[in-house]
């Protein structure tokens, strides 16, 4: 029997480290196919994405907007004033799908909070059993130092406090150049632009996107960043100096997985 139980012993662990050794694998064949590319790149510079239409990107999506009722120009003859023209002369800001549009980006943001709460409750109940069928003596028994009225006593106490606070300060200034990719019924602009620039073994990226009003495109054809609708901006890099900066993929992968 001894022989036996132990055969079974063995055999319990045997199947844990197979289990064990399967979860590695399939983690590490996991990280395999995701980290494949990257170790491809060892010994070499980061790829820069290539130039591509932002409509043939398998995530775009056009924006739909609510538009006002359509308002529809009158023209006349002989005349060398068109209606809704901006200027004399061609007018040489961004309009059409296609058009270039020079985005300066300005962002000083600040925020500080500071939260606190506390709070505290206590409950107390005593009952007592003067007799129950003579079980009294028996089954409530008590001690010669307890009280005989204190036969049943219930008593709670709870407390909590927590406090929360924030500082944050960010600021980005730089300038991007962005394309048209979309004109609104109501003659907004869509825009989308991306930067990339590359020293040494890493890579800087600036991601922007949004609505524009024509009318805030100033003469040079530029527009602030504080004007653009539904602003998207992006501003990281990837390379070296990233990759030692962000933690191993298996400490993330506990940090997700542990619920403490």
């Amino acid at each position: 029997m001894i022989q036996i139980s132990k055969i079974k012993t063995m055999s319990q662990g045997s199947r844990r480290a197979s289990l064990q050794m399967v979860t590695v694998i399939a983690a590490l064949a996991t990280a395999g196919c995701a980290y494949g590319d990257r170790l491809a790149e060892i010994g070499q510079q980061p790829a820069l994405s290539a130039i591509e239409n932002p409509n043939s990107q398998p995530g775009y999506k056009p924006v739909r907007m609510p538009m006002p009722t359509p308002a529809y120009a009158s023209t006349q003859p002989n005349s060398l004033w068109r209606s809704g023209s901006r200027a004399f002369f061609k007018d040489q800001r961004a309009s059409r799908v296609g058009d270039i549009l020079t985005v300066n980006v300005s962002i000083t943001d600040r925020a500080k909070l500071d939260n606190k709460t506390s709070r505290s409750r206590s409950s107390s109940e005593n009952m007592n059993v003067t007799s129950l069928f003579g079980l009294e003596s028996t089954i409530f028994a008590l001690e010669d130092d307890v009280s005989g009225s204190a036969k049943v006593g219930l008593g709670g106490e709870g407390s909590t406090s927590g406090e929360g606070k924030v500082d944050r300060k960010e600021t980005l200034s730089t300038t991007l150049a962005a394309v048209v990719t979309q004109v609104l019924p109501n003659g907004n602009l869509v825009i989308e632009g991306r930067q990339e620039v590359r020293v040494n073994f890493e890579v800087r990226e600036l991601i922007i996107a949004g609505i524009v009003r024509p009318e805030d495109i100033r003469s040079d054809n530029t527009v602030e960043s504080a004007k653009i609708a539904e602003a998207r901006i992006a501003y990281g890099g990837r390379g070296q100096i990233t990759d030692v900066q962000q933690p191993r993929f298996g400490q993330q992968i506990i940090d997700i997985l542990l619920p403490f």
